[in-house]
């Protein structure tokens, strides 16, 4: 973890109140901690960090529950590799999964997050264009992932071809990015461990409809936020499933309760301040659609639909 990174901490614990981390380094490395603890100044609850990663999660000795296991899958987070940097590879098939949003982009903030980061590609395309971006996903093999390619720039990962025949790919950064001020850690978007008001650009892509409580990860994102001049890229399909979340947490997709109806109309009525749940309000600047890309091998792809917003305030 590096240690720019150590002012933004907050235990996850204790939320909705917020206490620093204090940090005990045992390895570091030109401000990279690779070994260490961050403990919580109130409830002294202690977050370790392996291989220069933080885990950061509510309560850090917790087991992965069976639908999180899959993405700590090595074939799924190839997968997401060749959907975040399709258009970076030698691939017949091109994915631009990434481009558009990235274009969504501010490029006036200064500090950027993104929840749900998978492999990394939104959050380095953050990098680009401010002075600090952070990434964050409950899955340790995709921070894990996203990790070695802000450290190394470059790696190997195969995908099947046909059968038993995988075909190989090899990523690499291109020379113009950043990676000495982004930092990925291992959080849940439903209790993250920011202060309130950290970031002026904040993301939150494909990830709504598969957290376990919808509007708990709106909530938080809001709150981590800054009050003014920050931006918000919001993107989902809308896949609503009792899988991820009960019915009466759905955002949309039900005809009764508080949100029927569809989700996109739901989240752009709560981000200009439907209930003031979310406040200060936003305004939507751009609305769309983005369609993208999953390989499963080369004759197979899912595409998938997301509905996406920009808001400001």
């Amino acid at each position: 973890m590096k240690r720019f990174l150590l002012p933004y901490l907050i235990c996850p614990a204790c939320l909705p109140r917020e206490y620093p981390l204090n940090l005990s380094a045992e390895r570091e490395t030109e401000g990279d901690i690779t070994t260490g603890t961050l403990a919580c100044t109130k409830c002294k609850k202690r977050f370790p960090i392996k291989e220069g990663i933080a885990h950061l999660l509510p309560a850090p000795d917790s087991c992965l529950t069976g639908s999180q296991r899959r993405y700590e899958e090595k074939e799924m987070t190839d997968r997401y590799l060749w959907s975040h940097y399709g258009d970076l590879l030698d691939d017949a098939v091109r994915t631009d999964t990434a481009a558009p949003w990235a274009e969504c982009l501010s490029n006036a903030a200064s500090t950027s997050f993104d929840a749900g980061c998978s492999v990394g590609r939104i959050t380095f395309e953050m990098a680009n264009r401010c002075e600090l971006a952070v990434g964050c996903d409950l899955s340790r093999s995709f921070i894990k992932t996203a990790r070695t390619l802000a450290q190394k720039r470059e790696l190997d990962f195969s995908l099947p071809l046909e059968g038993n025949l995988t075909e190989t790919f090899h990523l690499t950064l291109p020379v113009a990015w950043r990676t000495e001020n982004v930092e990925f850690v291992v959080a849940d978007a439903l209790r993250l461990p920011f202060s309130a008001n950290s970031f002026e650009q904040i993301a939150s892509l494909n990830l709504l409809d598969r957290v376990s409580y919808p509007l708990a990860h709106l909530f938080e994102m809001n709150r981590t936020a800054a009050p003014r001049n920050a931006s918000f890229l919001f993107a989902d399909p809308f896949a609503w499933s009792t899988m991820a979340a009960p019915e009466e947490r759905w955002l949309g997709g039900t005809t009764s309760g508080p949100y029927p109806g569809r989700g996109g109309d739901n989240v752009r009525a709560l981000l200009e301040g439907k209930d003031r749940i979310l406040v200060p309000a936003w305004t939507i600047a751009r609305a769309g659609t983005h369609a993208w890309k999953m390989r499963t091998h080369c004759n197979h792809y899912e595409v998938v639909t997301s509905e996406y917003l920009v808001a400001c305030r």
